[in-house]
């Protein structure tokens, strides 16, 4: 994993939310200067995040999440109503589309061209009354959507001096309970090397 891949923050979470800090071990790589090992003896894809587990090395944050929850003890991230789960999995499929959808903003007028995006978690966010996640109770749907929420609403107030939760209360609910779960608290990504990364990669800034 990397403690500033969103990818593998996802697992991580996920990891301390079912309580198996002593089970799975954290093994952190520097995504910029993978060691040759990685690629040759453990993931061929050369990606994190990765779980090894029973002799197996299993790959790609979605599937990681569920095979914590078929695999491992610990309170569930899946919800048992079956509209929730419904929902989940429409949200769930939609996430790489919001996200290229709010790179491609970087490009162009920004602010206004991610405003829709924003809309959408806003609106989403509205759907259950009975908690302010996105299927009212915390769930593996803010594991997916947690760590890409957290790094916009970094980089728009201080790259472009814009707050995503202005005229977006759910939204802003939303940022500030995320931020008391106990499993997502030390996963946070460190705000000023993020705007470093950022500015490096996607406005080619040195």
């Amino acid at each position: 994993m990397s403690y500033t891949c969103p990818y593998a923050q996802r697992v991580w979470i996920a990891r301390n939310y079912k309580g198996l800090q002593d089970k799975i071990e954290l093994v952190p790589i520097d995504l910029l200067n993978k060691p040759a090992w990685y690629k040759e003896k453990v993931y061929p894809e050369n990606k994190v995040p990765c779980l090894e587990h029973n002799g197996k090395v299993l790959g790609e944050s979605l599937d990681l999440i569920k095979y914590l929850e078929a695999n491992f003890q610990g309170p569930s991230l899946f919800p048992n109503d079956p509209a929730k789960g419904e929902f989940g999995e429409q949200l769930v499929a939609y996430v790489d589309e919001l996200c290229k959808n709010v790179y491609a903003s970087f490009k162009g007028d920004t602010v206004q061209q991610a405003s829709a995006s924003f809309d959408y978690l806003d609106n989403a966010l509205g759907r259950f009354d009975d908690g302010p996640f996105f299927l009212g109770q915390f769930s593996w749907v803010d594991v997916v959507y947690g760590p890409f929420i957290e790094r916009f609403h970094i980089v728009f107030s201080e790259v472009y001096k814009n707050d995503i939760t202005n005229g977006r209360p759910k939204l802003a609910a939303y940022i500030e309970e995320l931020s008391k779960i106990d499993a997502y608290k030390p996963t946070k990504v460190d705000p000023k090397e993020f705007v470093e990364i950022f500015r490096i990669r996607f406005l080619g800034q040195q």
